[in-house]
């Protein structure tokens, strides 16, 4: 199968939150459909749009997430990167984790679990990022070596004081999705 149909394929196997997923995973599978460019080919932002990769390490005992100050977004982020040329998004997970945290990937769940497109704000060229949401296991006393070029720093948000206001614009509806789905990712 190619990249391309396994990266289609991760994306039917979502289950959208509420009607503002449904439209980014409708607008992602016809985007990919197209035949357009879907890898970043040349930085900082072509093509547009491009694939992304989140990832949130999630401390389920503590009801924690790892937020990263990201520097050039000047937000509050879970880190993540851009899904290189022919690579499945759960590899740029393993990546970039390594490169970002000094760690590796311990997965919740293989498949992402949420899909957003957003408009890029911060000190980039504004463009439209596809970003596939995943879960990472945590702990809150983890040694991290994060990226200090990349990042300000990094921090442990209890899942009641996440900085909405300072983050990505879908971060309180993935947190919300969390919470409505029948796995226990956070242990309310």
């Amino acid at each position: 199968m190619s990249i391309r149909n396994e990266i289609h394929f991760t994306i039917n196997s979502l289950s959208p939150f509420d009607e503002i997923e449904q439209e980014h995973i409708s607008f992602t599978k016809n985007w990919i459909e197209s035949g357009a460019e879907i890898f970043r080919t040349a930085k900082p932002a072509t093509p547009d749009p491009h694939l992304v990769a989140y990832f949130l390490l999630i401390d389920s005992s503590m009801n924690q997430v790892l937020l990263v100050d990201h520097k050039k977004a000047e937000l509050w982020l879970p880190a993540g990167g851009h899904v290189e040329l022919n690579e499945h998004p759960r590899e740029t997970v393993k990546r970039e984790i390594l490169e970002e945290l000094g760690i590796e990937a311990d997965f919740m769940t293989l498949d992402p679990v949420f899909l957003t497109v957003t408009k890029t704000v911060g000190q980039i060229a504004q463009h439209t990022d596809v970003s596939f949401w995943y879960l990472l296991k945590g702990n809150n006393e983890m040694p991290l070596q994060y990226d200090q070029e990349e990042f300000n720093d990094v921090r442990w948000f209890d899942i009641n004081s996440i900085p909405y206001e300072n983050t990505d614009p879908h971060m309180r509806r993935f947190i919300q999705k969390l919470l409505s789905t029948k796995q226990n990712y956070l242990e309310f």
